[in-house]
């Protein structure tokens, strides 16, 4: 099953957000580069909300371009198997932790947000994974910092559609 595949199915058998996950299905079908970074008319990403249950925390990433405290995520890459394998692999690098492991369920949320030419939309489909005990992150290139933030912080440090993937992670714990 390729990368492609594995997206329209997920996507389809996604619960709520219904006119969004059209939207998705319906770039894909008509863009068959719709996975890669190369569509310019916008592509499919994957990111993970890296989750400290046991101690009530986040653990966004400042973002090195756009300079927002965000989750981790990106592009998808041709050795990723799937969405949650390419949000696992963002999640994994961008924190430098290692054994995350994803919530169960499936994406959590999906968010589509302008960008930048020459691309011009991401079609993200958000995760969350849950940090191992005694984690310890490790800043990536992609990142100017990256900082553990208590639930009732992230509403004044990240914009909206992180604060909504928090409290539809929250709500799924």
């Amino acid at each position: 099953m390729s990368l492609h595949d594995d997206a329209v199915l997920v996507l389809k058998s996604h619960e709520g957000q219904d006119e969004l996950r059209q939207s998705y299905l319906d770039h894909l079908d008509t863009h068959p580069d719709g996975m890669w970074k190369s569509c310019g008319d916008g592509h499919v990403t994957a990111s993970a909300l890296v989750i400290d249950p046991e101690r009530g925390r986040v653990l966004l990433t400042l973002h090195r371009k756009l300079r927002m405290w965000l989750q981790m995520g990106g592009h998808c890459e041709p050795q990723d198997t799937s969405l949650e394998a390419a949000a696992l692999r963002e999640a994994t690098e961008e924190s430098g932790i290692a054994g995350l492991t994803l919530l169960p369920g499936g994406p959590v949320r999906l968010d589509r947000h302008a960008i930048p030419a020459p691309c011009h939309w991401h079609f993200d489909v958000q995760h969350a994974v849950l940090a191992p005990a005694g984690a310890i992150q490790a800043i990536s290139d992609e990142s100017l910092d990256l900082r553990w933030f208590p639930y009732d912080e992230v509403a004044s440090v990240a914009d909206d559609s992180v604060v909504r993937l928090l409290e539809d992670t929250r709500a799924r714990l």
